[in-house]
Parts: C-alpha cells; structure tokens; sequence
C-alpha cells in the first residue's frame, strides 16, 4: 500500500513538526480500525508531513525519511485494529515512526548527510537549545549525536512532548530520557566550542592579520 499518492510533501516539511497541532481525529481512528480505507488516509493526509519532519530530524536525508514514515503508516494500517485506546494514536504512531527510522538508521551507510537546504533544525522559541545560537552551529552540532539522543530531543524539543510521554515511547524511565537530554545539549555544546577554538585561536596569536574566512567552520 502506497500512501504519498495522497499527501502533499510540501517545502519545509521538517517545519510542519512545529506549524500544525493539529492531532489525528479520534472518531477517523475509530474508523480507520474497522477498515475504513478512506478514514485512515485522512489520517494520512493530517499527520504525513509532521511525521516526514520529524523523520528528516532523525535521518537527515529525504529518501531516507520518505522511505521510514512510508514503511511506518504500513505498520500502523496493519497494526490499528490493535490500538486499545484511539485517543492515544498520535503517541502509538511516533512510536512505529521512531522504529521505522531506526531501521532505515541501521541500513543506511554509517556517514549521515548534513541537513538538505530548506529543512529548518531551529529550535522553538524559548528553548534551552537557545543557547546553542545559530542555525548553522545547531546543524553541526545536531550532527554529532547518536540516534537516541537525537530520538529525545526531537521527541521533547521539536515535538513538544512531555518527558513522560517520551519516555512510552521509547520504552524508557523518564529519568533516562533527561539524562539523555542533558547529555546531548552537553555534547552539542562541546562539539560547537570545538568548532569554534581554531578561529579563535587566529584572532589571539596574530592580531595584525584579522580573520579572512567566516566565523563559522564548514559543517
């Protein structure tokens, strides 16, 4: 069964994680588990592009991400009818996304490719990744972390869930997943002031000479 014939992967997917709220209707999941084709890709339609965005969050490639939520809404459509509690779908399907990714993480070649042009990883506003400045330092430093630190933080800062919601996801304590978090923000920080030390470094041994190249280190 192939479902993007029916959605829309508009520019900015990635974005779409943070522009919508909107939630999957109970009464189409009621629906959709009595085999109802056309109330499940409604379904589709509503959460297809939050679901891409944040699959390009965790994979950083848009084939790749394509691929995971594609085989994700196969799981779900297959595994619907045995979702207890309908009202809980959003929660239930991140949780076949994140295993979807994870396995496309798994076949793919260990390098993983920078962010693709046009897929924002700003985080919201008021967040503690403020601190990390920058679009393009938080791109290099996102970068460096393994899947389970970036499955919590996408989860938590890009989704808006909860640490307790996390954490039902996938599978762990709640505790887990703030140390995980806590852990990625440090790692991001270090990787960012390792960045940032060789252009400092030009500035401080010759000041006749100002800096000739951006600020920033190619990511």
């Amino acid at each position: 069964m192939h479902w993007t014939a029916h959605v829309r992967f508009g520019d900015g997917a990635c974005g779409a994680v943070r522009r919508t709220g909107e939630r999957v209707d109970e009464g189409l999941v009621i629906r959709a588990q009595g085999g109802d084709r056309d109330a499940f890709e409604q379904i589709v339609n509503v959460s297809f592009d939050r679901c891409h965005g944040v699959a390009m969050r965790l994979l950083r490639d848009s084939q790749l991400a394509e691929d995971a939520v594609q085989q994700a809404m196969v799981n779900v459509w297959r595994d619907l009818p045995r979702l207890r509690d309908p009202a809980r779908y959003d929660a239930w399907s991140y949780k076949l996304l994140l295993r979807a990714c994870y396995a496309e993480y798994k076949r793919a070649p260990r390098w993983m490719p920078a962010i693709e042009e046009g897929s924002p990883t700003e985080p919201r506003t008021g967040d503690s990744y403020g601190v990390v400045v920058d679009r393009d330092q938080l791109e290099r430093g996102f970068r460096r972390l393994s899947m389970d630190h970036r499955a919590v933080v996408v989860l938590h800062h890009y989704c808006d869930l909860p640490v307790d919601e996390v954490g039902r996801i996938l599978g762990i304590p709640s505790g887990t997943v703030k140390s995980r978090l806590h852990r990625a923000l440090a790692e991001m920080r270090a990787a960012l002031e390792a960045d940032a030390r060789p252009a400092a470094a030009v500035v401080e041994t010759d000041e006749t000479f100002p800096p000739t190249g951006d600020q920033e280190v190619a990511g």
